[in-house]
């Protein structure tokens, strides 16, 4: 029974996405609510693996069905969240406005272009169950992250002054750096001194002193904090190996 639970806990990892995509493409409820799902769905990912590895019992269907709920609930539910902010910005309650005309195409096309981060997440995904150099980093932006990254601009006070542009174009950025060969450090310890994860221990004060100060709104900059960090963290990585 026990070699069972771990993927269970994966299919309620799978549910919180499914959960998070109606909300958001409904919005019966405020649109918070798709978010939190999406952290729900974070923490289910965590613990399934965490539950693997103290029941000693990892399987081939394991590593897949992971991967396949981690495209709903950081691919798929993220993509719907930011087009319904867009949704919002535009002024559009559905697509076919309330004097029957249809909505032109450009507002389609705005519409749904933010849906592109699914493919990528696909192919981020898959490129990361083949890669072996992904064991104590990674390569690219992770698909947790870009969800928390675009999911939390629901969070955001004055949602309606946000750029439909910037959105776009950010979807379009991100959706590259999650397929790019950029590393990106992890938050995985393998001892604590802090010569070995000096930019770890920066990074988590740095995000705790956000989060007290701008609560929730604050998700968006760690994530790019978490960009920036990575990208010096190379790149020093790699002056220090020329030296």
């Amino acid at each position: 029974m026990k070699r069972h639970i771990p993927n269970c806990i994966t299919l309620c990892n799978l549910l919180c996405g499914v959960g998070s995509i109606i909300v958001s493409t409904t919005q019966l409820i405020d649109l918070e609510w798709a978010v939190f799902l999406i952290f729900c769905g974070a923490v289910f990912d965590f613990f399934d693996g965490f539950s693997a590895r103290l029941l000693h019992y990892t399987s081939p269907i394991g590593k897949e069905l992971d991967s396949l709920a981690d495209l709903i609930t950081f691919g798929f539910a993220p993509a719907a969240i930011t087009s319904a902010i867009i949704i919002h910005i535009l002024g559009y309650e559905s697509l076919i406005p309330d004097d029957g005309t249809m909505i032109d195409y450009l507002s389609y096309f705005l519409i749904f272009l933010p849906y592109l981060i699914v493919a990528f997440s696909a192919v981020r995904l898959a490129k990361f169950n083949i890669d072996e150099r992904q064991t104590c980093s990674f390569i690219g932006l992770p698909t947790p992250a870009n969800a928390i990254f675009f999911s939390s601009f629901a969070f955001m006070p004055n949602l309606d002054y946000i750029p439909v542009w910037l959105l776009e174009v950010l979807v379009v950025v991100f959706s590259v750096l999650l397929v790019s060969e950029i590393p990106m450090f992890s938050l995985k310890f393998k001892n604590y001194s802090w010569a070995d994860n000096k930019i770890r221990y920066i990074f988590l004060i740095l995000s705790v002193i956000l989060l007290v100060v701008l609560k929730l709104q604050a998700l968006t900059y760690i994530i790019l904090c978490y960009i920036l960090f990575s990208v010096f963290d190379n790149f020093s990585k790699k002056k220090n190996t020329q030296e």
